[in-house]
């Protein structure tokens, strides 16, 4: 007898991330920009996977006010995006970590973009 085995949402979000990150890389040039959502916080980072090194990041707990709603995730795509225009980095991959591009996830691109950041 077949028994089909349960996952858990974040087992099948973490599946996904572990596909599309065997295709995204990320280099000196045009680091990977990977975001993380937890209960609390929206999370963004710019990595240089060949180095392995973690060129910057930015987190809503780091924004006075509320830290876990859409405007807090555009806020945190557009300092992550001066920081990087900063550091003269202007494009970059998108990783979105296996979440789907809506809510949170897009308002933090959109505001990437706004920011000055080409993906």
């Amino acid at each position: 007898m077949l028994f089909k085995v349960m996952q858990s949402r974040n087992q099948k979000r973490l599946h996904r991330k572990k596909r599309v990150r065997a295709k995204v890389f990320g280099t000196q040039l045009r680091p990977r920009l990977t975001v993380f959502r937890s209960l609390k916080a929206v999370y963004a980072q710019l990595i240089d996977d060949e180095n392995g090194k973690t060129l910057c990041q930015f987190n809503s707990a780091m924004i006075k006010g509320k830290k876990n709603n859409l405007l807090s995730a555009e806020k945190v795509g557009t300092e992550l995006a001066k920081i990087a225009v900063s550091q003269g980095i202007k494009q970059v991959v998108f990783d979105r970590s296996g979440y789907r591009y809506l809510g949170k996830i897009k308002a933090l691109a959109e505001g990437a973009r706004k920011g000055g950041l080409d993906f």
